[in-house]
């Protein structure tokens, strides 16, 4: 069975879709089928009722956020995003997108203004330091990828969303400086969080 929702940590997260533009060289989907022992792979989309069900069914008590976050970037199905989304806010609960920024290439517009006032909170995984090491790590589909994420989190930002920019401790102390001044400097309003290598049953944010 197809695994939609899923709780981990305090949060429950929804798992739209297996569709990516990236091919992150250290992307869990190359070292195994999901976290927690969720099993993520999905043998069809899910309908936007199917998802409000199965959150509905955990009980607005058992989680914290809802977070859209699975094995696919979730800007693929933006527009069931948003009907989730609505429906989270309705119960009372916020909204995180974990997305790789790329969401404006990926719809052919810019969805910004319609992720305001509906995702809480975005965290885009900006992974490194320059261009060039970001090719080369996340091997996009897209040219010029790395100033699209950048694009894209400085568009949030300035929408009034709560950005988060990501990297990976991995790529070294003197990544991450250049990292946090991109941020501050390209990026204003966002914020810049370091994360651990996830592996198979690790929390994750």
């Amino acid at each position: 069975m197809d695994t939609y929702v899923y709780l981990f940590g305090e949060n429950l997260y929804v798992n739209l879709t297996n569709r990516c533009c990236n091919d992150c060289t250290f992307c869990l989907r190359n070292n195994g089928d999901g976290v927690g022992g969720n099993n993520l792979w999905l043998s069809r989309e899910p309908q936007v009722h199917e998802v409000i069900a199965l959150i509905a069914a955990y009980g607005k008590d058992s989680y914290r956020d809802i977070v859209f976050c699975g094995y696919g970037e979730p800007t693929y199905a933006v527009e069931k995003m948003l009907e989730i989304a609505d429906y989270a806010h309705s119960v009372g609960k916020k909204t995180r997108l974990n997305t790789n920024g790329l969401g404006n290439l990926i719809n052919g517009r810019d969805i910004v203004p319609l992720l305001a006032g509906r995702i809480d909170v975005v965290s885009v995984s900006l992974n490194e330091s320059t261009e060039e090491k970001y090719d080369e790590i996340c091997r996009p589909a897209y040219k010029d990828a790395f100033a699209e994420v950048k694009r894209f989190a400085a568009e949030c930002a300035a929408a009034g969303i709560s950005t988060v920019l990501s990297v990976v401790d991995v790529i070294g102390e003197k990544a991450v400086e250049e990292c946090r001044r991109i941020v501050r400097e390209e990026i204003p309003g966002a914020t810049l969080r370091v994360r651990k290598m996830v592996h198979n049953n690790d929390t994750y944010d």
